[in-house]
């Protein structure tokens, strides 16, 4: 009997104490940055190369901060249009969608798999 007159006044006493706890929670969510980044750099676009396309200049996180990577010329690939990367607004923060080599044309019939059009795949 004691026990549980015991047991009883304990649990009168905790019970309140943990309702009243506040939790905080951090969720890291993976290649989502929390900071907007900043404007894009002005970059004179160079005459045009035979056989190149150029890739603009963007900001990348590096060290909890943004530094600019300049724009550069890569190979062209026939058939193939180059989409240039971007910052997109995702889960609360910022994440990168690296630029990519899309069949020009788009996916031949203008289809856009499902889900694809928000990942800017099409």
């Amino acid at each position: 009997m004691r026990v549980l007159v015991l047991t009883a006044a304990l649990a009168a006493f905790v019970v309140p104490m943990a309702a009243s706890a506040q939790v905080s929670v951090n969720i890291n969510v993976p290649g989502v940055i929390a900071v907007a980044p900043p404007a894009p750099r002005y970059e004179a676009v160079p005459a045009p190369r035979s056989g190149q396309v150029w890739i603009q200049g963007n900001w990348y996180w590096t060290n909890n901060n943004y530094a600019w990577r300049p724009g550069r010329w890569e190979q062209a690939r026939p058939d193939y249009d180059y989409a240039q990367g971007r910052w997109v607004h995702a889960d609360g923060g910022y994440r990168w969608v690296e630029g990519d080599w899309k069949p020009k044309g788009g996916h031949g019939n203008g289809h856009c798999p499902p889900g694809q059009a928000k990942k800017g795949r099409c």
